[in-house]
């Protein structure tokens, strides 16, 4: 191919995948603190409040919970895309709003989910925003992808033909082939960062479960890839510390020790922040 808020801590969650392999049964969502939550939370926010999301797990360290994932699909040419919710009016504390909202595998997938950190205030995270949607290559993470791409193509699934086995001396090799990408990103003053992951774990997952069916593709995963902590840039497989973590085939932030799981897919249940008006 071309080479050419600290937010409020989650009141609860429930395993939806353990493993991702073979878990179907979830336990029940803890309540939220308080009875009713203002989505119209500040006089020019839109779209906030009580949200759930689907996650990569949280497993270690101080972050409230897991990584939003970015539900994905592999394009007839093959190429990754990030799927968008599709744009809704829906009508919030009497004022009408419009959403990006739809329902996905059996949920609902919404742009809510990536309202925190700071995010809540890019364009790119509008409902209208108008991008193609497609992942494209960031630098400086994974030495193949800095051989095979630059900053800005689009990543395709041929240049992942090794996922089986590939490794690069950090965990285990064949557990998953991420790259670093940006999303939504092109025609906007900021970027959203995000991994993919091409894995046979994910692929066997999404065998047996419907929403790792519709938001995951030939083994393709993706996440966005901001730390639910203090809004660091995590890393998977990209530092040898992150075994003194538990996390050497784990998603790790080194600025304070949080670890995720990619291959555990979870309900995050969190306060979503409004999108400036």
């Amino acid at each position: 191919m071309s080479k050419s808020d600290k937010y409020p801590a989650e009141s609860g969650r429930r395993r939806f995948v353990k493993g991702v392999v073979g878990g179907a049964a979830l336990a029940g969502v803890g309540a939220m603190g308080s009875a009713t939550v203002n989505t119209l939370t500040t006089a020019g926010g839109v779209g906030g409040g009580s949200t759930i999301a689907m996650s990569i797990a949280h497993t270690g360290g101080p972050a409230p919970r897991g990584l939003p994932q970015i539900p994905l699909r592999v394009t007839d040419d093959g190429y990754i895309e990030g799927i968008w919710p599709e744009t809704t009016t829906i009508t919030q504390e009497g004022q009408e709003i419009e959403v990006a909202q739809e329902e996905l595998g059996g949920r609902t997938y919404a742009g809510e989910w990536f309202q925190y950190c700071g995010v809540e205030s890019q364009e790119n995270i509008e409902p209208n925003f108008e991008s193609d949607n497609l992942f494209r290559a960031a630098t400086g993470s994974y030495e193949w992808q800095d051989e095979t791409y630059d900053a800005g193509d689009r990543i395709h699934i041929d240049d992942f033909d090794d996922y089986t086995e590939w490794g690069n001396g950090i965990g285990t090799d064949g557990a998953g082939k991420p790259a670093s990408v940006r999303w939504r990103s092109e025609d906007s003053d900021a970027n959203l960062n995000a991994v993919v992951i091409r894995s046979e774990q994910i692929e066997q997952a999404a065998e047996n479960d419907e929403w790792l069916s519709a938001s995951t593709d030939q083994g393709f995963l993706a996440y966005l890839n901001v730390c639910t902590h203090f809004c660091c840039i995590p890393g998977y497989k990209q530092l040898a510390e992150s075994a003194r973590y538990d996390a050497a085939d784990g998603t790790y932030c080194v600025c304070h020790q949080s670890v995720y799981d990619p291959f555990t897919i979870e309900e995050s249940l969190f306060i979503a922040r409004p999108r400036p008006d």
